[in-house]
C-alpha cells in the first residue's frame, strides 16, 4: 500500500469512526438539574483537532444532525450549522495559526468553537421553540457542554497524545 493510499484509508476510518462516535454521544445525555449535558462536544473538539476542515466538517456537523435526525429531529439543522461552524473553526485554528506551537493554535479554535456553539444553539433554540426564555434557561448547561468538550479534546489531543499518534499514522511516506 504506497503513502497516499494509507493515508487516505486512515482519514477515512478515523472520519468514520468519530462521525458514529459523534452519532452515539447524541444520542444520550447525563441529566442535570434542569436540563440534559451532552457529551458529543467532545468527540467534535478532538475530530476537528485531528482532521482536516472537510472531515471536521463531517464529523461535527453531519455528525450532529444524524445523531438528532435519528433520536431527536427538532433541532438537526441547528446542530447541523452551529457543529458544523464550530468544527471548521477548531480545525482551521488548528491547522493555519501559530505553526510552531499547536497546542496554542487549538486552544484558541476550541474557545472560538465554544463560543460559536453557545451562540448557535442559543439563537437556534429560541427560533425553534419561539421563546427566547427557554434559550435563556438552556445557557448554563451550553456553557458548561462547550466547556467540557473543550477542556476534554484538548487533554486527549494532547495530554494522552492521541493528536502525535493520528499524524505518525498519517505521516507521507
Amino acid at each position: 500500500m504506497n503513502g497516499n493510499t494509507k493515508r487516505n484509508a486512515v482519514w477515512l476510518c478515523t472520519t468514520a469512526m468519530l462521525m458514529a462516535l459523534n452519532v452515539v454521544m447524541s444520542s444520550f445525555s447525563l441529566p442535570v438539574p434542569g436540563g440534559h449535558l451532552y457529551m458529543n462536544d467532545i468527540v467534535i473538539c478532538t475530530a476537528s483537532i485531528l482532521l482536516d476542515p472537510f472531515g471536521a466538517f463531517l464529523v461535527g456537523g453531519v455528525g450532529a444532525f444524524l445523531g438528532d435526525f435519528f433520536f431527536y429531529p427538532t433541532p438537526m439543522f441547528v446542530s447541523l450549522v452551529t457543529h458544523g461552524l464550530q468544527a471548521v473553526v477548531i480545525s482551521l485554528c488548528t491547522r493555519r495559526m501559530f505553526q510552531k506551537h499547536p497546542a496554542l493554535s487549538s486552544g484558541i479554535g476550541v474557545t472560538l468553537g465554544a463560543i460559536i456553539m453557545v451562540v448557535g444553539y442559543s439563537l437556534g433554540r429560541a427560533f425553534i421553540y419561539s421563546t427566547p426564555e427557554y434559550a435563556v434557561l438552556k445557557l448554563p448547561y451550553q456553557i458548561l457542554q462547550a466547556v467540557v468538550g473543550a477542556v476534554l479534546g484538548m487533554i486527549l489531543c494532547y495530554g494522552c497524545g492521541i493528536r502525535k499518534i493520528f499524524r505518525k499514522m498519517t505521516a507521507k511516506g
